[in-house]
């Protein structure tokens, strides 16, 4: 499985990293924002999207939407980590088909649960 951790903050990013390999899952490339995000998707084999929502240049939302435009993409597993916690942030997420939603803080094992249940409802755990 090769994801792509899109996040603003390296240190973010480390942690979702670091949290992947410790799963087991060595292929992952990293970007720092959803512009960033969609050159590394036409260059490596992107298997599943672990994004951030704020971002500048491109936040998590748009690259959500650009993604599932897409007909390369579209059926691309995408893991929402963000600090919204909001109802109607959430239901935007969702609305926008992410296939789940974690809010930040978060533990290694809540990512995991996350990770597994998307992978699972798609047929591929």
């Amino acid at each position: 499985m090769f994801f792509l951790v899109v996040d603003d903050s390296p240190t973010m990013r480390r942690i979702v990293v670091n949290a992947l390999h410790s799963f087991g899952y060595e292929n992952v490339v990293e970007a720092e924002n959803g512009k960033d995000a969609l050159l590394k998707l036409q260059s490596d084999p992107v298997e599943f999207v672990i994004t951030d929502w704020n971002m500048p240049e491109m936040n998590g939302l748009d690259l959500t939407k650009h993604i599932r435009s897409s007909g390369n993409y579209s059926s691309l597993p995408i893991l929402m980590v963000t600090t919204r916690g909001l109802k109607q942030d959430i239901i935007e997420a969702l609305q926008a088909k992410v296939n789940n939603y974690v809010v930040k803080p978060f533990t290694p094992q809540v990512l995991k649960e996350k990770i597994d249940s998307i992978l699972k409802s798609l047929g591929k755990a």
